[in-house]
C-alpha cells in the first residue's frame, strides 16, 4: 500500500534531533493538530516563540518536518508533518550508547504522552464532547491465549484494518469532521505462572 511505502525508519541523526522533550512534544501536536506556526505552538506549549522556532528548525534540519507550501510569510512560517510513517525504534543494545540513550528519550516521551492524551480523553466531562460525539469512542482491553505465529497473524489482520481506514479518511474535510487517534495495543503479558484454560477475562467499555 501506499502508506507501507512511505514508511521511513529514523537514522541516529534524526533520533538524536528528536530526542529532546519539547521537540516530541512539538511532534505530537503537529500529528494531533495538523500544520502550526512557532507563535502558535509556543502558546499550546507555555513557550517563547523564539525557543519553539529553535526546536522547528531542527527538527526540519533532519527531515523530520516541512514548511507548508504556499503558506505564510517569511516571518510567520507554517510547519508540517510530511506524509505516511515513521518508524521510531526503541531502545536496543544493538545500538551505541548515545543512539540508546537518545531512543530512550523518545519513546518514553512518545508514550508518556500518549497516556496523557488518553486520560484527558477518559476525564472529559460531557459538558465538553461535541454533539453527536459522546458515544463514538472505544476503550477496550481483552485477555487472549495466543501463540507467537497467532498473535503476528492478529497483528496483521489490525494493520489491514488500519490501512484501510487510512486509505478511506486521511485528508478529509467537512464540518462534521474532527481529529481521531486510533490506537492499537498487542503485546504478551510477563509470564507469572502456568497460563489455566479458563483464566481468560475480557472488559470493554464505551467512553
Amino acid at each position: 500500500m501506499a502508506d507501507e511505502e512511505q514508511l521511513r525508519r529514523l537514522d541516529s541523526g534524526a533520533l538524536k534531533a528528536l530526542a529532546h522533550p519539547l521537540r516530541v512534544r512539538i511532534f505530537d501536536l503537529l500529528s494531533a493538530h495538523g500544520p502550526q506556526t512557532a507563535s502558535s505552538l509556543a502558546s499550546m506549549l507555555g513557550e517563547t516563540s523564539g525557543s519553539t522556532s529553535y526546536h522547528l528548525r531542527t527538527l526540519s534540519a533532519h527531515d523530520l518536518i516541512h514548511e507548508v507550501e504556499g503558506r505564510g510569510t517569511a516571518r510567520e512560517r507554517w510547519w508540517e508533518l510530511p506524509q505516511g510513517r515513521i518508524d521510531i525504534p526503541g531502545p536496543s543494545q544493538s545500538m551505541s550508547p548515545a543512539n540508546r540513550a537518545a531512543a530512550q528519550i523518545v519513546s518514553s516521551e512518545f508514550f508518556r504522552l500518549r497516556h496523557e492524551t488518553l486520560m484527558s480523553y477518559v476525564n472529559r466531562p460531557d459538558i465538553e464532547v461535541p454533539e453527536g460525539w459522546k458515544d463514538a469512542g472505544l476503550i477496550a482491553t481483552t485477555l487472549l491465549e495466543m501463540t507467537p505465529s497467532q498473535m503476528e497473524d492478529l497483528k496483521d489482520e489490525l494493520m489491514a484494518v488500519i490501512d484501510s481506514a487510512v486509505a478511506r479518511y486521511r485528508g478529509q474535510t467537512g464540518p462534521d469532521v474532527r481529529r481521531v487517534s486510533m490506537r492499537t495495543e498487542l503485546f504478551d503479558l510477563p509470564s507469572t505462572g502456568p497460563v489455566l484454560s479458563d483464566a481468560t477475562d475480557s472488559n470493554e467499555e464505551e467512553s
